[in-house]
């Protein structure tokens, strides 16, 4: 790793121990995750426990691989078959970043916008997937990132309102 990166992570992460440490509001007393080095794929923004760009709370890929991973396979009306989804859970991103039980807007590369509401979130296995087949998601593959659902463990989630939740091209969410 370069030097100078690894130097600007460490003063990065010192500099917000020390702000917790001191009592220096809440947006800089948050799990510290250091600035991505790699390209941007998604920016955490809003109620977040703290900021490691002037945007939010943003990863990189190699970020979003190092938390915890999970996988299932799921019908949805875009393929003509189950797919295996691997990705981080929603609810362990909102730990990850010092968010508390809320909903958040999910913004696509397109601008397409919708609200997830906390309890889904939080109720169901609702997933930002980085891999389709265990292959990374192209952007027309509706990658990099997905919102997607456990559509097949509940038959309740096989419902247009559900499905217009599963945000493709995902670039941000925005916790209320």
């Amino acid at each position: 790793m370069n030097p100078c990166i690894w130097n600007r992570r460490r003063v990065l992460q010192a500099g917000l121990g020390l702000a917790g440490a001191v009592g220096i509001g809440r947006a800089l007393a948050a799990p510290t995750i250091p600035a991505p080095t790699g390209h941007v794929v998604l920016t955490l923004s809003g109620h977040v426990g703290g900021y490691n760009t002037t945007d939010g709370i943003a990863f990189d890929m190699e970020q979003l691989e190092a938390l915890p991973a999970h996988s299932y396979d799921t019908h949805t009306p875009w393929y003509p078959k189950p797919r295996k989804f691997t990705g981080v859970l929603l609810r362990d991103l909102f730990t990850a970043v010092g968010a508390a039980r809320t909903s958040a807007q999910a913004v696509a590369l397109n601008d397409y916008r919708a609200t997830i509401p906390a309890d889904d979130i939080f109720d169901h296995d609702v997933m930002v997937a980085y891999r389709l087949d265990d292959q990374p998601m192209t952007v027309r593959e509706k990658g990099p990132l997905v919102i997607i659902y456990p559509f097949d463990e509940k038959p309740d989630l096989r419902d247009a309102v559900y499905y217009s939740r599963a945000v493709w091209q995902l670039r941000r969410l925005e916790l209320q």
